[in-house]
């Protein structure tokens, strides 16, 4: 017994795909169900032969079977899980492999992000049973199958996990591997670092070691470089003996050898100040809601590399890994948030909500732990860090991030009161958001100056730690103008940009070092009274057109580009006119 059935693509979210408004706001379990054929090979009975069945992310709590049988259970999105199903599927050749997924997108206050159901039992105003889903963030909770779904297959033994660390000087660089292989004890490996040539670099043995590198190609951000983004091919081979056959197992990890450094007043990429001017962003698009689409994501880089704009944060979850792999190869720097949004009731900080932030922190470093573009991790945006738990709570994340992660800073994004933030004391970098002139003293634009100045002032008085401006913006509807500015026309939101920038230009003189504009694009949220049709604080539209304030952010980010870079001025000015 089920209740309707209708075709569902995946990746995408089921909400905008049909006429029915009871889709588009769902809460609850649907299920999705799928027939594969596998190859022969990969069924006939084969000891050696391992078939995972793979998912890059699925909202938010997941159950899978394989043929009637439950193969795996994964809370949280965002984040890729997977299951060995060799057992399963393995002896019946010809037999469709039947993959059944049941999703629940209710959000509690132990989920990340977190949410709380509410029953409305006033009879005379709402139906029998009657709920609403309670969300504390401003995008619209978008649910499905959002990444590819994929099935592979392994050698029985195989390799499970590679980290690689790495440090420079100007003439020589050590990369540091630790490999792990899972099936036997009883292996060999081998690697082999590769230029952009193919030329072999370095050679090492053994599931742990150093390769040192003379003269390396260093990977540098978008516009600190002429060839940003240089990654090697680091491939690891491991051979061993099981069930009477030899094993091969082969992966290629892309390696980028770089740096990164935090003191009191700076950001150091390669021993070199690095100023964050960049964008923060949503998996968010018309119809396929956060599903995984191609054409959209290349867009939206070549918008980025349009604008100037160096860097982005994932604001506020994870982000494909098909986006990480681009940011990897174009030099696009990413501060890597955790789904910890939302984080405001106090039952959201406590043992329960901590233990699962502390396994989803562990999935997000396992999954980019190794890319070059990723140089700081948030734990958090815009929790209600000013409660009394939140010391614990924070100081207990950032410890562990540290402990899985010592290579890189850690951050959360907070909006609290300088002197109040609890959380505050943890982080590496101070990234704070406001929104002076908008959500305070709304149609103010003279205020912007003094309280701007008087914020990062007081942050760094008290922490002596540098800041990242990492939201800021104001709505504005394409097309709607005023002159003088009133609030939501281009006129406006260009207006607000200028002023938080004359406060930006003086400070990152001294401790500011990033700008982080809200938001690259317009994207939908819950329906309000001061939302239409989403928020609409994007430079560029949904459909990825520009608006004023785009305009203004590119010459704005290409100066401080041709400022800062050292790169010779033909270079600069052939980027400038691309």
């Amino acid at each position: 017994q089920t209740g309707p059935v209708i075709d569902m693509p995946v990746p995408s979210s089921f909400n905008d795909i049909t006429q029915d408004p009871s889709l588009e706001n769902y809460i609850g379990w649907v299920w999705y169900e799928k027939e594969a054929l596998l190859p022969l090979r990969w069924l006939q009975d084969d000891l050696n032969t391992r078939v995972v069945l793979r998912f890059g992310s699925a909202h938010y709590y997941s159950i899978v079977w394989v043929n009637g049988v439950q193969v795996v259970e994964h809370e949280g999105g965002h984040l890729p899980f997977e299951a060995d199903i060799s057992s399963i599927v393995q002896g019946s050749p010809g037999i469709p492999c039947r993959i059944t997924v049941a999703l629940n997108n209710t959000l509690t206050p132990h989920t990340l992000p977190p949410g709380s159901i509410q029953y409305m039992n006033d009879k005379t105003r709402y139906p029998k049973n009657y709920f609403v889903q309670n969300i504390r963030f401003d995008f619209f909770n978008y649910a499905g199958i959002h990444r590819p779904v994929v099935l592979y297959t392994t050698p029985s033994v195989y390799i499970d996990d590679i980290t690689v660390t790495t440090t420079s000087s100007e003439s020589v660089a050590m990369v540091q591997y630790q490999v792990s292989v899972v099936g036997s004890t009883l292996y060999s490996l081998s690697l082999s670092l590769r230029d952009q040539e193919g030329k072999v670099v370095a050679t090492g043995d053994g599931p742990a070691g150093e390769l040192k590198v003379l003269n390396p190609n260093l990977w540098w951000p978008y516009l600190m470089h002429e060839n940003p983004g240089y990654r090697y091919s680091l491939e690891v081979k491991m051979q061993a003996q099981a069930n009477g056959a030899l094993l091969e197992d082969v992966y290629t990890l892309p390696v980028g050898i770089r740096t990164v450094h935090v003191t009191s007043t700076q950001f150091l990429i390669n021993g070199r100040p690095f100023y964050f001017h960049g964008v923060n962003k949503h998996e968010d698009a018309d119809i396929r809601g956060k599903g995984l689409d191609w054409p959209l994501v290349v867009k939206d880089f070549n918008l980025l590399r349009w604008l100037g704009a160096n860097s982005f944060r994932t604001s506020h979850y994870p982000y494909a890994e098909e986006i990480m792999d681009l940011c990897d190869a174009y030099g696009i720097v990413v501060i890597d948030e955790c789904p910890g949004v939302g984080i405001k009731m106090p039952e959201s900080f406590g043992n329960k909500s901590l233990q699962h932030h502390l396994v989803v922190m562990e999935e997000l470093i396992r999954r980019d732990k190794n890319r070059p573009s990723v140089v700081m991790w948030s734990v958090a945006n815009e929790p209600a860090s000013e409660l009394p738990p939140a010391a614990y709570y924070f100081k207990t994340v950032i410890a562990h991030t540290k402990a899985l992660d010592p290579s890189r800073p850690v951050t959360f994004v907070t909006d609290a009161n300088y002197a109040l933030d609890r959380g505050a004391p943890y982080v590496d970098v101070i990234c704070v958001n406001s929104y002076f002139s908008w959500y305070h003293d709304p149609g103010h634009l003279e205020v912007i100056p003094l309280q701007l100045t008087t914020q990062f002032e007081n942050w760094y008085k008290t922490y002596q730690k540098p800041i990242i401006q990492s939201e800021y913006g104001a709505d504005s509807v394409p097309g709607l103008h005023s002159d003088p500015p009133l609030m939501f026309s281009e006129e406006y939101q260009k207006a607000m940009l200028r002023e938080y920038h004359s406060v930006f230009d003086k400070k990152r003189k001294e401790y500011v070092i990033g700008e982080l504009i809200w938001n690259f694009a317009d994207f939908m949220t819950n329906q309000g009274t001061t939302r239409v049709l989403g928020n609409k604080k994007g430079i560029f539209t949904r459909q990825r057109q520009p608006k004023s304030a785009a305009f203004v952010l590119r010459e704005r980010y290409w100066k401080i580009a041709n400022e800062s870079s050292c790169l010779p001025p033909i270079i600069k000015s052939h980027f400038l006119f691309l």
